[in-house]
């Protein structure tokens, strides 16, 4: 690999020579009148597509996940972006869709979300800002759904809402940690009714997984009137349907509903829609994006955020199960670097070899391909390489790939770009025509315990799941308002399969604690909070936000 200095992501993209989008459209069928321009570089495509394209045959489905995160970085979004080039440069047909970049990681600690080297997908700075308003008008159709609550305790309360146990909080798109727990409705009769709330970051508003998991507006519709926004006095759930927030609501989202098409720097289209983070919800871009790039392409791929034991459980048991899709084939992006950090090794020291490093940390790719097989899809390991791999340790991981049964690829894609990527798209054509025996995790008609048990012992590897009295009493609850038919997306730090993000590597025969367990019936699932997992998040001490700036001639710099 060369040791060429290579321009910072941002440099990469601010001289990419994009084509037009309706030129980027036309090249996999798209027409120009089911384009809704939002410039030269970026459209929404119209319902009037759907219906032209919905009855065709769909192509191959393929899943990008990684390796359990580290702080050495995996490169999950560049190798879906430089396998998508990989197999135009093979001559496929395909598309990538990605989901949207939160503000909150942009300006936080993690950066933009658009790839890297010469495989992003641009424009690059408008997909890390505002973009297309997606995100914002989730922000916005949650918070008219906070306001018509409070504003129903302050006209009367028909619904007989206890102020207590209202569970729907405000959100907004950035990390900020004063905002976790508030007291809203200060300043006397006139200014509402008191009571404690908090904020959440827009991404884990239940309003964004069901953005994602929409088939139509009236779908999106009947989702958000399930919403469960609190209780009443007598425990009876109230939903937002009850307070007569679900027409705005649909409204407010009708044009975010619709998927965002870009291009990569290689000119491949792609679709970035919907942003939920895969932590503490269900990680995967719409439904929508995907139903149609699968009309659209020979060969789509998307990803599911952070590690496999996240995005992609929960991209296989609910958003496959949902959506009734049946993956071709999965990608695990692997790094030498991250595999000796959960071997041990501190970042500082990533940069020499250490085979016995390695060695300790392969357990956790290990881990995950086991976990990825389970499910009955052919997997592919891509090592995502650095300059400072060693061929001792290449060689290492191969072997070790190919005695699990996993084809192994050598990926390129932050340095060259689709050619990089064309040994990895070679093996994914490969993996793809192989036998596929998918199946779920559970069975959907399993119990709320019995389906979290399945997760913590089969895909984190804990050996006992324990419920708080808190976590018991929400069991509880859900059983008696008849939704134990829920899915589970489960709340995880992303940083080890396990629930405490020290314990890297492997852990095994550990106890997950569930805290408390929410209900996001809109959305179809529940979701159990273990460990210390927040739903705001808290910018670092030096945010990334430091570094961000503009010029007279508004070229910004910093961003990633």
């Amino acid at each position: 690999m060369s040791t060429n200095r290579i321009p910072s992501d941002i440099e990469i993209a601010q001289n990419a020579k994009m084509k037009p989008i309706v030129e980027v459209a036309s090249s996999i069928g798209i027409n120009d009148d089911e384009l809704e321009l939002y410039g030269p570089y970026k459209a929404k495509v119209t319902r009037g597509l759907w219906e032209r394209i919905k009855d065709r045959p769909d192509g191959k489905l393929v899943l990008v996940t990684a390796i359990t995160p580290t702080p050495a970085g995996e490169g999950k979004t560049t190798t879906s972006v430089g396998l998508g080039q990989g197999l135009a440069a093979i001559g496929k047909k395909s598309m990538i869709a990605l989901r949207e970049p939160s503000l909150g990681p942009s300006f936080g600690v993690k950066g933009g979300a658009a790839g890297g080297g010469y495989s992003q997908v641009v424009p690059m700075v408008d997909i890390n800002l505002h973009f297309t308003g997606d995100i914002h008008a989730v922000t916005s159709a949650h918070n008219l759904i906070s306001a018509m609550v409070d504003n129903h305790l302050q006209q009367g309360n028909e619904l007989d809402i206890d102020s207590r146990r209202i569970v729907w909080r405000r959100v907004m798109d950035l990390n900020e940690r004063a905002l976790r727990h508030v007291i809203v409705g200060l300043g006397g009769k006139p200014h509402g009714i008191p009571r404690e709330s908090g904020f959440d970051i827009t991404v884990a508003s239940e309003l964004m997984a069901i953005l994602c998991l929409s088939t139509n507006i009236m779908d999106l519709k009947e989702r958000v009137s399930r919403i469960i926004i609190g209780y009443s006095f007598d425990n009876r759930p109230v939903t937002a349907g009850d307070i007569g927030a679900s027409g705005s609501v649909a409204v407010l989202l009708k044009d975010a509903l619709k998927p965002n098409l870009v291009q990569t720097l290689e000119g491949v289209p792609a679709f970035v829609h919907g942003g939920p983070f895969a932590n503490i919800a269900h990680g995967c871009n719409s439904i929508q994006a995907t139903r149609h790039g699968l009309k659209l392409a020979d060969y789509f791929v998307t990803e599911a955020g952070f590690g496999a034991d996240l995005g992609a459980e929960k991209f296989f048991d609910i958003k496959c199960r949902m959506a009734g899709l049946k993956p071709d084939a999965v990608v695990l992006v692997a790094t030498v670097r991250a595999l000796k950090m959960h071997g041990g090794l501190p970042k500082t020291d990533l940069f020499r070899e250490d085979l016995k490093a390695l060695e300790a940390g392969l357990p956790n790719m290990e881990k995950h391909i086991e976990n990825l097989t389970s499910f009955g899809v052919p997997v592919v390991v891509a090592v995502n390489r650095f300059p400072t791999d060693t061929e001792a340790e290449l060689e290492l991981i191969r072997s070790r790939c190919t005695r699990l049964g996993a084809a192994v690829s050598l990926s390129e894609v932050w340095e060259k770009g689709g050619q990089g990527g064309i040994d990895l798209a070679e093996k994914v054509v490969e993996a793809c025509a192989r036998s596929n025996g998918f199946r779920f995790l559970y069975d959907e008609k399993s119990s709320p315990r019995e389906k979290i048990e399945a997760i913590a012992k089969k895909i984190y590897g804990a050996g006992d799941v324990q419920y708080t009295d808190v976590a018991e009493k929400d069991l509880a609850n859900i059983h008696e308002m008849g939704l134990d038919h829920l899915l589970v997306c489960m709340a995880k730090t992303q940083a080890s399969i396990s629930d405490d993000p020290a314990r890297v590597g492997r852990p095994d025969g550990f106890t997950l604690t569930v805290r408390e367990v929410r209900v996001s019936a809109g959305a179809g699932f529940i979701v159990p909070i273990t460990g210390s997992i927040m739903t705001m998040p808290g910018l670092p001490k030096r945010p990334a936000a430091l570094s961000i700036d503009i010029d007279e001639d508004e070229k910004i710099t910093g961003l990633f």
